[in-house]
Formats: C-alpha cells, structure tokens, sequence
C-alpha cells in the first residue's frame, strides 16, 4: 500500500562529475553549463528529472501506476486523451470531467504525480503542481571547462570520402568540465502529496533514483558521474517545523585547506551543525 506522506521533507544533494559535461548548454554549443558571473558549473532542474524519468522507467517497467508521460518522442495530447477514453472519465460527471482525467493521469504516471504536468494542451486533464520540487544544482567552486579535439577514423557518405585525400579522418570537438561537485536543494511537500497521491513507496523510490540514476545513464559525453550523499531533515508536521533556508545554512561543504584544485570529492568535507538543529527536525543520511 503506497502510505500517504505525514511530513515535510526538505534535502540537499551532493553529486560530481569527473571528465564529462553533466548537462550541455544548447544556446552556448553544448558547453557545460555555468554561471558566467561566477564561473560556477549549473545542472538544470529538468536535467536531473529526466534521469529519475529513466530510472524509473528502467526499474518499473511494466508496473502498473509507474508509466512515464514526459518521455522521448511521446506525443502528450495522445496520453491525455487515454484518459478521456478510461471508464472513470466517461461515466464521470460533464462538470467532473477534467478532474476525474486529472485523477486518472496521477494514478497512472509516476512523473505526473511526482513532478506536476500541465495537460491543457488537448481535452483538458487540468494542471497539477508537484510535490517534489528540485533547485538548478550549482558547483562547490568554480568550474574549468576543457575542450578536447577528437578524431574519427571514417566519413558517413561516399561524397565525403571522395572529397578527402588520404585516410578517412574527420575532426570534431568534446568539452568535459575536469571534476565538479554539484549541490541541489529539494522539497517535498505533503499537502501536494496527498492532491496527487503521490505515496511513501514512491518516495522511497524517488530517494532510490537519486542514489543509482547515473549508474543507469551512462553515456560517452557526460564521463564520471557519481552521487555522494543525500542530507535529509524531516518534519514533525506536514507543515514543517523551520524554514528550509534555516536547515540548509546547516550543512558546510568546504575544500580543504590543502587542496588548490580539487579533482575528486575526498578534497571536500561534509560537516552539519546539528547543536543548532530546530526542535521537531531529525536528520538522515544516505551516502
């Protein structure tokens, strides 16, 4: 039975990445993203929701209530009008339409009722805010970006080979940020919850995504990217017992004093100040 969830949830989570690019900039030519003020490295929101979307996809498949609606290639309006053809919404009220299809959607896709969706764009099934919301993670420090001239050993088309003199080589370009330890903060909302039914195994299971999504999205241009650790502070209250921002200034990553370039988490300490905790909060850590 997917429990319903009775407190506010409030997390950050430490994650790098070593010779790889963890999220292109499409408006900058797939460069790493990063604050051009600071210099600090940036993984959106949306980066890290469509590795959860593959993981869940990959572990869930098949699973009745664990389907996927934002995925590659998929056309929404289609999903929604599933809706519109399942025996909830047809015998459901006219007036009752659009929520009952809204019901049927959180019920059916993970991602819905973890993320939110907007699903106005064809027979109405409402708009729903999620109860997990995630910040744009941003870099310890500043990032370095290097860029790699990569050859390959082939052309793709006849026209091409005839065009060149000697061996088949044609040029290319890779940029990979050196190492880069990543924070991104999360909140998990009870009340939005329960408008989704949006359940403890499914918490259970986003936390899971968290800890293995990268071991389940390998690929050549994102290099080694590794989680390190979730801090987690729930609340006594589905309300929440301290400001978000209050718990955060808890937790300190810092370099050591030692290390001028780091090139690997170990060159970082984790520490919390857990004598200033508030009262109704308890800590958990995972990693």
């Amino acid at each position: 039975m997917n429990e319903k969830i009775q407190n506010r949830i409030d997390f950050i989570y430490l994650f790098d990445v070593k010779d790889g690019n963890p999220n292109g900039d499409p408006d900058a030519g797939n460069l790493p993203r990063i604050d051009s003020e600071t210099g600090m490295g940036l993984v959106t929101d949306v980066c890290l929701k469509r590795k959860i979307r593959n993981y869940v996809d990959t572990i869930k498949s098949g699973v009745e209530g664990y389907d996927i609606f934002i995925r590659e290639k998929s056309v929404l309006n289609n999903k929604i009008d599933e809706a519109y053809e399942s025996d909830e919404v047809k015998n459901a009220d006219k007036k009752k339409k659009t929520s009952t299809a809204r019901e049927f959607m959180c019920k059916k896709y993970y991602d819905v009722r973890t993320f939110g969706a907007v699903m106005s764009t064809g027979k109405n099934a409402g708009q729903v805010r999620g109860p997990i919301q995630l910040t744009f993670s941003r870099s310890v420090d500043p990032i370095s970006v290097a860029e790699h001239s990569i050859t390959r050993m082939a052309v793709a088309t006849e026209k091409e080979a005839e065009n060149q003199e000697g061996e088949n080589r044609t040029m290319g370009r890779k940029s990979t940020v050196p190492y880069g330890l990543y924070i991104c903060y999360g909140f998990i909302s009870p009340n939005l919850a329960e408008q989704t039914g949006f359940g403890k195994d499914d918490e259970n299971l986003f936390f899971d995504a968290l800890v293995n999504m990268f071991d389940y999205d390998r690929s050549a241009a994102r290099g080694l990217m590794s989680a390190r650790k979730i801090i987690k502070f729930t609340h006594s209250s589905k309300l929440g017992n301290a400001p978000a921002s209050k718990l955060f200034d808890l937790v300190k990553v810092i370099r050591k004093k030692d290390i001028d370039v780091p090139r690997s988490f170990d060159d970082y300490t984790v520490t919390i100040d857990s004598d200033n905790l508030p009262e109704g909060i308890t800590i958990n850590e995972i990693g």
